[in-house]
């Protein structure tokens, strides 16, 4: 993984301002930053993201780089999804993180989501024949929505159009990174 260079890769990381799962935001996108890519983190305000460690514990404080409003989707490679049930619920309510999934998927661009990132996924309609992991609560929402759910640390499927990426939990990010960092790296970087 570390002789993965990502260089000229613009990644996007969506997030609401309270409710994302730390390492699922922190560990990624360190690890994406530190192979050579450019990873903004888009939140629903410019207020520090407050993350949370299993839901409930008060977790790291990220600036946010720019509002899901404001980004214009066109500038990236990746689209990374971290979870967080707080996170996730709230991130597929929100219109703007929607029409994001759906850019990506429709221009064929990868998506990489963990845990309950997947949500966001399913309101977007984006699911329906593909394979993905996710924290075992979504299964039912995942299959009612056409996808076929796997109880696997990492899931990468390229059917429908798009790549995309998926894992069940903190547990699961040394194979989410190694797999969202072959997904950048396999993409012609977006014009700057």
């Amino acid at each position: 993984m570390a002789s993965t260079d990502l260089t000229g890769r613009r990644v996007l990381a969506i997030v609401t301002n309270y409710g994302v799962e730390q390492d699922e935001l922190v560990v990624p996108t360190r690890a994406l930053r530190d192979a050579g890519a450019t990873v903004v983190v888009a939140a629903q305000s410019t207020a520090p993201v407050e993350t949370l460690v299993g839901d409930k514990d008060p977790g790291e404080s990220v600036r946010p780089d720019t509002t899901i409003e404001e980004v214009d989707a066109s500038e990236f490679d990746l689209l990374l999804v971290p979870g967080g049930t707080i996170n996730a619920d709230t991130l597929r309510q929100d219109a703007g993180a929607v029409s994001i999934a759906s850019a990506f998927a429709s221009s064929g661009r990868p998506i990489a989501a963990i845990c309950h990132g997947p949500w966001l996924l399913v309101e977007a309609d984006l699911v329906k024949g593909k394979e993905l992991t996710s924290f075992a609560s979504l299964t039912t929402d995942i299959r009612n929505a056409g996808g076929s759910w796997t109880d696997r640390s990492v899931v990468t499927d390229v059917e429908e159009g798009f790549t995309l990426v998926t894992s069940r939990t903190p547990d699961d990010l040394d194979d989410f990174v190694r797999e969202t960092t072959t997904a950048a790296a396999s993409q012609e970087p977006v014009a700057s």
